[in-house]
């Protein structure tokens, strides 16, 4: 494989602007995803080798730590505000595809922990690609049309209390 297995960070968004941290974290994770499909082909041909436990370590960190924050802050400050505005059934499905994804990775983390020891055999690619194709739609309409529908009519005040609460969460 050519390209290393490594997970680089994104640019720096403050809390101060929280749908830009929203999307800034769509960006790690179509990384972090990026990252799992190349580990998965890496690991078929290669196994676990050092750089597969690397990759995998990063792969376990960003979804296990990271990624349910995000959730969190779309739970509390999103979906409440499209519910608000008449979009329930938005609101409804991007929980559900919380869920699902929380249901998939519960799935996909025991083969990525075995990996990241060096005892893994394989990630089984339709898992990994499942949960991908899941992410992908799922931001999709985030970006399309949650984070936009959330945002209207945000005032000042409401935006910094909702970067306010995002910010003091991961300190607590």
């Amino acid at each position: 494989m050519s390209a290393r297995l490594t997970l680089h960070a994104g640019p720096a968004v403050g809390f101060d602007q929280p749908f830009e941290m929203l999307l800034a974290c769509h960006d790690r994770v179509r990384r972090s995803l990026d990252l799992l499909l190349r580990l998965q082909s890496h690991v078929a041909g290669r196994g676990a080798d050092p750089e597969a436990r690397e990759a995998a370590r990063d792969v376990l960190r960003y979804f296990d730590l990271a990624g349910p924050k995000h959730h969190e802050d779309e739970e509390r400050h999103v979906l409440p505000r499209l519910r608000a505005c008449g979009q329930a059934a938005l609101a409804d499905r991007l929980a559900a595809d919380h869920a699902e994804m929380g249901r998939q990775w519960t799935a996909l983390r025991p083969a990525l922990l075995a990996v990241a020891a060096g005892e893994g055999a394989g990630l089984d690619e339709h898992a990994c690609r499942a949960y991908a194709a899941l992410y992908a739609a799922h931001m999709a309409a985030e970006e399309a049309e949650a984070f936009p529908q959330a945002a209207a009519d945000l005032t000042a005040e409401a935006e910094a209390a909702m970067g306010a609460e995002m910010a003091a969460r991961r300190q607590g």
